[in-house]
């Protein structure tokens, strides 16, 4: 149990300090390694097990960033008195305005 948590500690370490970009370059770059047949086969599960932890962890990054910023969008629509109906739409707004609003 201690080794199990030792593991998800350097696992959060190695999260707080790998950025997005780095992540997904490392994935690609692994990809590139497979598809060239680079990898030996000694290496392979280790890598492919490397591929998973940074594809989790991009998917963990992009999560949290969407949270953030629907929480920044939703907070700035309610100082400003814009609060979505049950529709999506937002009161008093013109919903073909909305159009041109980027999804989130």
């Amino acid at each position: 149990m201690a080794q199990q948590a030792k593991k998800r500690g350097r696992e959060a370490a190695t999260e707080v300090e790998t950025k997005f970009g780095q992540a997904l370059d490392e994935v690609e770059g692994i990809l590139a390694r497979l598809e060239a047949e680079q990898i030996d086969v000694d290496d392979l599960a280790a890598e492919v097990k490397r591929a998973v932890q940074l594809i989790a962890l991009c998917r963990r990054k992009l999560a949290a960033t969407e949270t953030e910023v629907r929480e920044y969008v939703d907070a700035l629509q309610a100082e400003a008195g814009e609060t979505a109906g049950p529709s999506g739409e937002r009161d008093g707004a013109d919903p073909a305005a909305a159009e041109g609003d980027l999804p989130l």
